[in-house]
């Protein structure tokens, strides 16, 4: 993987928990493995994903795969006591795996970080068993707005968007999963949005999404905002704070992400 522009601070590790905690019913809490099945997860860093899924499906056998040694580490803590959970350090452009051999594969958040999305899934398609699936879960910053909305809290998110281009992905990624996944072998994928609006009827949302994932995540990348000259420190702590504005019962958020299903053909 290209380098992750977020790092992999323990604060990260966390944001992504915060993230994962408040996210997994909406993107995957509905994903159902047959018992004995075995699913790859790719790309699982901390294994924020992992332990919903690997919760939610105790009869499959999940075998969860990162570049990261630390990531993984933190990743095994987080498991522990789930019996259905192998971690392996590895590439998902090169899987060390027998082909043909997985029944399914998961991969959330992580073509974003890629200069090529498609090697990435044509390599997981060749593990893949003929008629097994691959889901692939993407945000896409170009999605979000808020309210109040000021043209400063939208450029510290456009500053996101342009540090991740710079690091070689896509922060705008979800709105090209289906091309993205024909061209790398699969036919007939298919492609469904899951908004999340936030606003004062959901005040856990303020907390789970707006404050802890989404400010948290853009409020990461300032050092290197401020490097590139993108703004100067004044404007992005400005924006930083037009978005906290948001983030209260008198404000809303609303953010849409792009859950993708495809069938390897035999």
């Amino acid at each position: 993987m290209e380098d992750y522009v977020h790092g992999y601070s323990r604060r990260e590790a966390e944001r992504l928990k915060d993230q994962a905690d408040t996210l997994a019913r909406l993107l995957y809490g509905d994903l159902r493995y047959p018992d004995g099945a075995l699913v790859l997860e790719a790309g699982c860093g901390a294994g924020c994903q992992t332990a919903h899924l690997a919760s939610a499906n105790p009869g499959a056998r999940f075998l969860s795969l990162d570049i990261s040694p630390d990531s993984l580490a933190i990743a095994a803590l987080r498991t522990r006591g789930l019996a259905n959970v192998e971690f392996r350090q590895g590439d998902i452009l090169r899987p060390d795996l027998p082909l043909a051999s997985v029944d399914h594969v998961f991969v959330c958040f992580v073509l974003e970080h890629l200069s090529d999305p498609v090697a990435a899934l044509a390599a997981l398609a060749r593990v893949l068993k003929p008629g097994g699936t691959l889901t692939v879960i993407e945000g896409d910053h170009g999605s979000f707005f808020c309210h109040p909305e000021t043209a400063l809290a939208r450029r510290t998110v456009d500053c996101l968007v342009r540090i991740q281009a710079l690091s070689g992905g896509d922060a705008l990624i979800g709105r090209r999963l289906h091309p993205l996944l024909r061209e790398a072998g699969f036919p007939s994928p298919r492609v469904e949005p899951r908004t999340i609006s936030v606003d004062g009827s959901r005040p856990d949302l303020i907390e789970g999404f707006s404050r802890n994932t989404f400010i948290a995540m853009v409020r990461g990348v300032r050092a290197q905002a401020l490097g590139l000259g993108l703004m100067s420190p004044a404007e992005w702590d400005a924006g930083i704070r037009d978005l906290e504005g948001a983030a209260t019962p008198e404000g809303a958020f609303c953010y849409t992400f792009f859950r993708a299903t495809a069938v390897r053909e035999g």
